[in-house]
């Protein structure tokens, strides 16, 4: 059964009958931030994925980078901008160097995302950024392969294979996340055992350390000598025929109807767990 949050009545279909539980297929805000896993906890709805905590941390890409630098990730260094508080081109140059990339704090699905090449173009990225958040990351640019890693569990969770995306954008922005033919899946990625083994590692340890449940893919950046940084924490996959979580598990021999039931299973056992039952 699907339900549309936009849908009118909506609240009253998730109440009558009430679901034996719920997957949530909205990215980004209301969908990915906590809101609809908090709303779903009030309806003593079970729901696939993380919790409301884990969920809000992982959104909040300024949050998630000060956990990963409590746990020691190495994540890209980073400027945090807040709206209607000063700000400079040149001092943000000299923090992070001439290339830069300019984000929203809580979006998904690289909605406002831009790689600034130049000073020259950073406030017109700043600026993007701004128009869909109040916050706003401004993070060093690192060159390398974009490699993504699914994770699966919850309190012992395992690592699908490496993936390695090659979009036919610059980044792997959204038209590359969900048209057809514009990006590539490399699986395993081209690097390393070694660098893979670091990129599992990472992908595990930001999953325990924002204390996510169910699933969450981590993407990494591997840079040229072999380095791993850590970028962000996704708490809701995309489920699509174009997206990464499904294509690692099916190489991994995990089809997609066993992929859902391993997750309804999870969703199940952490809100047995939440619930104290």
């Amino acid at each position: 059964t699907t339900l549309d949050p936009r849908d009118r009545g909506f609240l009253a279909r998730v109440q009558h009958p009430a679901p034996d539980g719920a997957s949530i297929c909205q990215h980004g805000r209301f969908g990915e931030d906590g809101t609809m896993q908090g709303f779903l906890e009030l309806l003593d709805v079970p729901y696939v994925g993380s919790g409301v905590l884990a969920s809000a941390l992982a959104m909040d890409k300024v949050m998630s980078k000060r956990v990963f630098a409590q746990e020691g990730l190495l994540s890209p260094e980073y400027v945090h901008l807040r709206a209607g508080q000063p700000w400079s081109v040149e001092e943000i140059t000299a923090a992070l160097g001439p290339k830069t990339v300019t984000k929203p704090a809580s979006e998904g699905s690289s909605v406002g995302m831009a790689i600034v090449h130049t000073p020259g173009e950073l406030a017109a990225g700043i600026e993007r950024a701004f128009a869909c958040d109040n916050n706003v990351i401004v993070e060093r640019f690192e060159p390398g392969v974009e490699v993504t890693v699914g994770v699966l569990g919850n309190d012992d969770p395992v690592a699908l294979p490496t993936l390695e995306i090659v979009p036919e954008h610059e980044f792997y922005d959204y038209e590359s996340k969900y048209l057809p033919g514009m990006s590539r899946h490399i699986i395993p990625a081209r690097v390393s055992d070694e660098v893979g083994a670091e990129c599992e590692r990472l992908a595990i340890a930001a999953h325990l350390a924002l204390g996510c449940e169910g699933m969450s893919r981590a993407d990494t950046i591997v840079t040229p000598d072999g380095t791993v940084y850590l970028l962000e924490v996704n708490t809701i996959p995309g489920m699509t025929a174009t997206s990464l979580l499904p294509d690692a598990a099916r190489a991994a021999g995990i089809e997609f109807p066993e992929l859902c039931s391993r997750l309804v299973a999870l969703a199940l056992e952490a809100w047995a767990r939440r619930c104290r039952v």
